[in-house]
């Protein structure tokens, strides 16, 4: 079993949003605080990253936002977390998220959760990182990105192997489980990092 205490949760900003995806996040806020597993996030204060964070903290968890300096000029940070650590730059901001968490749980998102989602994907298959990816297909959301990357395995952009970098969930509960069970990644996929 994984040696989760943190997790990267990649989110939403946006208050326009379905309540069915503000109250996933809402959930595994819940479910990550009642399992002690600290909240790793972009400090946002808005959408989908405050709803998590909020439900975290309101039920005694901890919660680390990291967010580039820009982003605080704007006020667009979370102010009531455990934690707040401030970068140069968003390249800085996502790899310390990484460097800070023992997993990652994606929920849906815009243009900057699916980059983020398949950066750490892409430095999995390299052999950077190791630990465990979730999708969490809340609602379906996940359905095109999934069939894109079966995709790309089927035309050979990607080997039979990469598929396992990712693990799908379909409930913040099964999501959180999954953290625990998912074998950790090995540095020798780098042999099969490049398709020839």
């Amino acid at each position: 079993m994984n040696d989760i205490k943190s997790v990267c949760v990649y989110s939403a900003s946006s208050t326009q949003v379905h309540s069915c995806y503000v109250e996933c996040a809402e959930t595994l806020g819940r479910l990550l605080a009642q399992r002690k597993i600290r909240l790793i996030n972009g400090a946002g204060k808005m959408g989908l990253m405050r709803a998590c964070a909020d439900s975290v903290l309101a039920n005694g968890g901890e919660v680390t936002g990291v967010i580039p300096h820009f982003m605080i000029e704007q006020g667009w940070h979370h102010l009531g977390l455990t934690e707040l650590v401030e970068t140069e730059t968003m390249h800085e901001r996502k790899q310390r998220m990484v460097d800070l968490s023992d997993g990652i749980i994606a929920l849906p998102g815009g243009c900057g959760t699916l980059e983020e989602l398949l950066e750490v994907i892409t430095w999995k298959q390299l052999g950077l990182y190791l630990d465990p990816i979730v999708i969490l297909n809340v609602n379906g959301f996940f359905e095109p990105l999934l069939a894109m990357l079966q995709k790309a395995v089927e035309e050979h952009f990607m080997r039979l192997e990469h598929a396992a970098i990712w693990t799908v969930a379909h409930t913040p509960e099964e999501a959180v489980d999954m953290l625990f069970s998912i074998p950790l990644w090995n540095k020798k996929v780098r042999k099969f990092g490049r398709y020839e």
